[in-house]
């Protein structure tokens, strides 16, 4: 069975890529992924100045999911450039995304100037993290203007292939790719955090997040990002990484199915640590053999195609 997906003209092993924000803050624990079976990473979401991020608490599980508030912290980009070189040094087979963002268009360009001259293979855009909105304003995810604007001006400083990370919390995720596309990026990720979200103490009458609310995760977050890939994949023409929420190997073989080429894991990691990748991997070959695929990327879309639903169903209940 091939897993290897064709991203971008990039090559990844196999189509599981760590997810932004997770373990992904050292070059050491980025190559860490790769070694547990990781087909590609990506990095953390840098901006121009070190954030320091949310005081404790900002992470917490509920039945179902995951809330977060940890408010995009990092050391500054100008201050990392370390970190991806000793990726590179250690896992230099293994594609890596360089994450940015910005308050503004004009920092966010900057900040992709700087990780553009990075190891990196490919950047992606965080255009929709949904739990700093009091201090960046609203996201250029929520508006087809802002994300064209940003990604415009973001392809016309780099070659290197650009990807959107989008937010699932908007009503027209589709024309929001579409204006990602028609202004030059390669590729879209989907989706980020919905929300904001909030959980209360009931013993200390209190928000128990310190930033009071956050962006929800983990399996409630699943039924979400399937349906944004989903219509995403009706819109544009460019490749989906698809992310939110994945934990076992039926959630990863859905996403390709609705539309996703790779598959971006962070759930899947909280629930059984890096043999995450292993585990999906053995998941989609065992899928692909009982089916009759020889590659992953035979998956991609299927479940747009009515006829093959149709000629399936017949041959299960016939």
């Amino acid at each position: 069975m091939n897993l290897s997906v064709t991203f971008c003209g990039i090559e990844f092993p196999n189509p599981l890529v760590l997810a932004s924000g997770y373990l992904g803050v050292t070059g050491a624990s980025l190559a860490n992924c790769v070694n547990s079976g990781a087909g590609g990473v990506t990095s953390k979401t840098l901006f121009l100045q070190e954030r320091k991020g949310h005081p404790n608490p900002t992470v917490l599980t509920f039945p179902g999911g995951m809330i977060n508030a940890v408010g995009l912290s990092g050391e500054g980009i100008k201050n990392a450039k370390h970190e991806f070189e000793q990726y590179k040094r250690l896992a230099p087979e293994n594609p890596m995304i360089g994450s940015v963002g910005g308050k503004n268009i004009k920092e966010l360009v900057e900040c992709a100037e700087i990780m553009a001259g990075y190891p990196v293979d490919m950047l992606e855009l965080n255009f929709s993290c949904p739990n700093v909105d009091d201090e960046m304003g609203r996201p250029f995810a929520c508006d087809t203007g802002l994300t064209g604007e940003a990604t415009k001006a973001v392809r016309k400083i780099t070659k290197k292939p650009i990807s959107v990370k989008l937010s699932p919390n908007v009503p027209n995720i589709g024309l929001i790719a579409q204006a990602a596309e028609a202004n030059g990026a390669d590729a879209i990720t989907a989706v980020n955090t919905m929300g904001p979200g909030m959980l209360i103490d009931i013993q200390l009458r209190r928000p128990i997040l310190s930033n009071k609310t956050g962006g929800v995760g983990g399996q409630a977050l699943y039924p979400i990002a399937l349906r944004c890939v989903y219509e995403i994949y009706t819109k544009v023409k460019i490749p989906i990484i698809g992310t939110g929420g994945i934990i076992k190997g039926a959630d990863a073989i859905a996403m390709l199915m609705a539309g996703a080429s790779l598959l971006g894991i962070g759930s899947a990691i909280a629930s059984y640590d890096l043999k995450a990748f292993t585990m999906l991997a053995d998941k989609l070959r065992e899928f692909m053999n009982a089916e009759g695929f020889e590659d992953v990327s035979e998956l991609t879309g299927l479940a747009h195609d009515d006829d093959l639903g149709r000629q399936k169903l017949d041959k299960l209940v016939s």
